[in-house]
């Protein structure tokens, strides 16, 4: 495959999982939508099974879909990135390319398919929580490595899947992101590939997803008289008022979390692989 090719089925591929794993979040999170309060399950499902789909899609440059994958294989030693692919620099860029572009627009489309659920939803972070992942409790040392751990038994895994005549392909890929998110996913939410947090994380803070709140009911009041014998005494009736935009917020200080820790464990999971 060309630069170009790698190119277009890496953002294929990511964008499908984007696409998908956001769309479950939204399906969850936000206000009057039928999955509303879905629960946790349903949401690591939602991810596996955007995994399952975006692998199909992406089988030609060997679906990384993930930075930190194409970064664990780096390290491991291996000469192909896919067959007929061999691991160099261009290449590298074509796969971290492709990768951040699918993740955009997968979100973008995720947006686009929930605009309506998004103008309802009063609440800027769990608008924010479709797009990208954020710590249940903030302590950035602490969330680096949940991050590091999580994408760790990610990569190792997926390299491991390559030996083994499993002949499971994308399932057990989809499998593996389950069982992370039910094991490993509280704390941080398991971002566990940079792509997927950044490239969304940029469409948050791109896209028209404030909206207004809803316009609300407000009492009138006035006050009759004055000096000391004044007196306050509301009027009849009520006017409806609509309130300004609400504060969105894209959590800068935190991306480099879902950044940085998956690429470390893509890498330690690279390494540990390659040694044993």
């Amino acid at each position: 495959m060309n630069f170009g090719s790698i190119v277009l089925s890496e953002a294929l591929g990511t964008g499908i999982l984007i696409l998908l794993g956001a769309g479950v979040v939204a399906n969850v999170l936000l206000a009057k939508s039928k999955g509303l309060d879905g629960g946790w399950l349903l949401i690591t499902f939602g991810w596996g099974l955007g995994v399952f789909a975006g692998v199909y899609v992406a089988y030609k440059s060997g679906a990384h879909l993930n930075p930190a994958v194409t970064v664990g294989l780096i390290f491991s030693g291996a000469h192909d990135f896919a067959p007929g692919i061999p691991v160099n620099a261009a290449n590298t860029i074509a796969y971290l390319s492709g990768q951040m572009i699918g993740a955009f627009l997968g979100a973008c489309a995720a947006f686009l398919a929930y605009k309506q659920h998004f103008d309802a939803e009063p609440d800027e972070g769990k608008k924010l929580g479709v797009f990208s992942t954020g710590p249940e409790i903030r302590s950035y040392r602490w969330n680096f490595l949940t991050e590091v751990i999580a994408t760790f038994v990610l990569v190792l895994v997926i390299i491991a899947f390559g030996h083994t005549p499993s002949g499971l392909g994308p399932l057990a890929v989809a499998l593996l992101v389950v069982g992370i998110g039910a094991s490993l996913g509280g704390p941080t939410g398991y971002a566990i590939n940079p792509a997927r947090d950044l490239g969304p994380r940029i469409a948050h803070a791109v896209l028209p997803t404030g909206g207004t709140r809803a316009a609300q009911p407000e009492r009138v009041a006035a006050t009759v008289g004055g000096g000391a014998g004044g007196e306050l005494a509301e009027l009849a009736g009520e006017r409806t008022v609509t309130a300004a935009p609400s504060r969105k917020s894209s959590d800068w200080s935190y991306a480099w979390v879902p950044v940085a820790g998956p690429l470390v464990g893509g890498a330690l999971a690279g390494i540990v692989s390659h040694l044993f």
